[in-house]
């Protein structure tokens, strides 16, 4: 059986965006949480190591700002706000992994999508600049999706489908994460679907994820980008 399509995480699958996203953290904590910075800037805020370590640790962002960067509720729900913003104001550059660009041109005649929370703007305008804006013919970002239905929630990966195909009776996709979410995010959307879809999961473990402690278990596991080759290729 043939994918329908192709569906991707952003951040952490994608792009090596961790310097971006620490920057962009920083700024938003100046103005919602001005006693979490300078000094009192989080650990997990210090070094790459660190937010890997808190990003992975993390269920979702909620908790992420929550429990690891100190936010109140009321902090989280103001900064969560202001992200897509913020996004689209930085100018901090990001990277795709080396591989991943090789890994789309040779799937693109496959409907690709991205289901991210990060803002669709400012994905497409990566993916335009490194060349491989073509074979995407859906993004759904955090700006797209309401904070009650965000990932894990499938709502932005049936948004996506939907955008892609014009319909939701697919039957196989594939969701390629980096996060214990995406995985959740997966199954998920697969129930969202109905009986007729089988929606494969992917952990990108070579943005330094640990997918075997992950109470939620991807179909497959890419230690590197080169995996993917062969992952995607076993339903090409």
């Amino acid at each position: 059986m043939k994918l329908d399509a192709i569906l991707w995480d952003y951040d952490g699958t994608l792009v090596n965006s961790v310097p971006k996203n620490i920057d962009i953290t920083k700024a938003i904590l100046s103005i919602v949480a001005p006693h979490l910075t300078g000094d009192n800037l989080p650990q997990y805020l210090l070094t790459e190591a660190l937010y890997h370590e808190a990003n992975h640790g993390a269920k979702n962002w909620q908790q992420l700002y929550v429990d690891y960067y100190g936010l109140t509720e009321k902090e989280m729900l103001q900064a969560g706000s202001m992200w897509a913003e913020y996004q689209e104001r930085n100018e901090t550059e990001v990277m795709l992994f080396d591989g991943i660009k090789d890994v789309v041109q040779e799937f693109s005649h496959y409907h690709h999508g991205i289901c991210s929370q990060n803002s669709q703007k400012n994905i497409r305008r990566v993916l335009n600049n490194n060349d491989i804006g073509a074979p995407f013919k859906a993004i759904v970002g955090y700006d797209d999706v309401s904070s009650g239905n965000q990932k894990p929630h499938p709502f932005g990966g049936v948004k996506c489908v939907e955008s892609i195909l014009g319909h939701t009776d697919s039957e196989l996709l594939m969701y390629i994460g980096d996060h214990e979410a995406d995985a959740k995010f997966a199954r998920n959307l697969q129930v969202a679907l109905g009986n007729n879809a089988k929606v494969i999961s992917v952990a990108a473990a070579y943005s330094q994820s640990e997918p075997r402690s992950w109470s939620v278990k991807p179909d497959y596991i890419a230690r590197n980008v080169e995996d993917l080759m062969s992952i995607i290729g076993k339903y090409a």
